[in-house]
């Protein structure tokens, strides 16, 4: 005799596909699709639902770039490209180091005088009269930009003030200490000659290609690998199609950039190769991708940024952790300024850190990294960093004034961050499961 319908069966059938995409919207394509296809639909579901991702920028970046072309024929050139990443390669690391503080919803302003100020210390290292080794000078000035951030974390997490006024302090006061340093001229430069080939020297032609099919070999290698693993033991992984086409996208942004890179950009003379300062912003990013996304710590400041009480609770040093967030901030821009350095041959008191810093946190929010906490990578501050950097290198070719490109910047921080709100609150929505 067949079993009279259930009143409750009908619910639980039509729970099945809001609770499957509930699901969708909860884990990462690659984690639930069996195959391309299922990875390609969970993925259009997150879209849908307000989480971009990396999206945003990267369309950012082809209109930027349409845009710019349209306006100078130079801008899609060799040379303006190659200076573009040298440019670029400021903020993105910029952004990167915010990107720490911002996982936690916190915020950094201090980063680009703290920043400048381990720049100074390491010219005045290594100038004349002083000729420390430019190995020591470079990790004595990053040691204290990380030992200036550990010190606002601990003010911060041990008596409880809030990151912003922590750090405003702290952008007036170290920019005082910068000052002071520099002394009446204002002016260090950098004696070295290998400190300033960071930016101006480059690869030969042939270590491009070696350098470049070593990353990607590698890079393929460890997916190959750590997908296989995973499947051997029964574990989610990526459909084999996905982990090939990421491979392959990989292998051809590498070959285009490289390739670039590798054309005579010279007028006169002989100028190829790519510039030592992409495999140093590269190294910074994978380091850092490992330590956010394969390790303990990271999941602690992803489990802190999502929910601090819940976090506490699981017995997370929170003060530690986020100590080591704001130590990791100030380190990472240490870099990005000693890059910065470079560029220019020394340092001055016109370094504006007030400014970089708000490029910084713009990049990174534009790059897809939330103001409040829990999402965010890497990536993000890598991407938005370039899209700053072709913003201001399109309107330094249209030779547009300062006032403009300040007022230009503004609307870009203010669309990312409505992007940002905007799709958190689709998210919400999106992921409510309607019976």
């Amino acid at each position: 005799m067949a079993r009279p319908e259930d009143p409750q069966d009908s619910v639980v059938e039509e729970m099945d596909e809001p609770a499957t995409e509930k699901a969708a919207l909860l884990a990462a394509p690659e984690l639930i699709a069996q195959s391309f296809g299922e990875y390609v639909r969970a993925w259009v579901l997150r879209v849908r639902s307000g989480d971009a991702g990396s999206l945003p920028v990267v369309g950012g970046l082809l209109l930027i770039s349409i845009l710019f072309q349209s306006l100078n024929s130079n801008f899609l050139t060799a040379g303006n490209l190659v200076n573009l990443l040298i440019q670029g390669a400021v903020y993105m690391l910029l952004a990167m180091a915010e990107v720490w503080v911002l996982l936690l919803g916190e915020i950094d302003l201090s980063a680009g005088y703290v920043a400048g100020l381990g720049g100074v210390v390491m010219a005045e290292l290594i100038k004349q009269g002083t000729d420390w080794p430019w190995p020591a000078a470079i990790a004595v000035a990053l040691l204290a930009t990380a030992g200036i951030g550990a010190l606002h974390g601990t003010l911060i997490t041990r008596i409880g003030l809030p990151s912003f006024v922590v750090t405003l302090a702290g952008l007036l006061g170290w920019q005082g200490v910068m000052l002071l340093i520099l002394g009446q001229g204002g002016v260090v430069p950098i004696n070295s000659k290998i400190v300033n080939d960071l930016t101006s020297g480059q690869l030969t032609v042939l270590a491009s290609w070696i350098v470049m099919g070593a990353l990607v070999a590698a890079y393929g290698a460890r997916a190959w690998l750590r997908d296989s693993r995973r499947r051997a033991s029964g574990l989610v992984a990526p459909p084999l199609s996905l982990t090939f086409i990421k491979i392959g996208m990989i292998a051809v942004a590498a070959f285009v950039v490289v390739a670039i890179c590798n054309q005579n950009r010279a007028v006169f003379g002989v100028n190829d190769g790519v510039p030592w300062v992409i495999p140093i912003v590269l190294g910074v990013f994978a380091a850092w991708t490992v330590l956010l996304t394969r390790t303990r710590y990271g999941r602690y400041v992803y489990a802190i940024g999502g929910n601090p009480e819940a976090a506490r609770r699981a017995g997370i040093n929170l003060a530690f952790i986020r100590t080591a967030a704001f130590a990791l901030c100030a380190f990472t821009a240490g870099i990005g300024m000693l890059l910065f350095a470079s560029y220019l041959g020394g340092m001055s008191n016109n370094v504006n850190g007030g400014s970089q810093v708000l490029y910084a946190v713009a990049a990174a929010v534009i790059g897809g990294t939330s103001l409040f906490g829990g999402r965010g990578k890497p990536l993000h501050g890598l991407l938005g960093g370039l899209v700053i950097g072709a913003i201001y290198n399109g309107m330094y070719l249209e030779s547009l004034d300062v006032k403009y490109q300040f007022i230009v910047t503004g609307l870009v921080l203010l669309a990312a961050v409505t992007i940002d709100s905007l799709s958190r609150r689709g998210a919400a929505s999106g992921s409510v499961v309607r019976v």
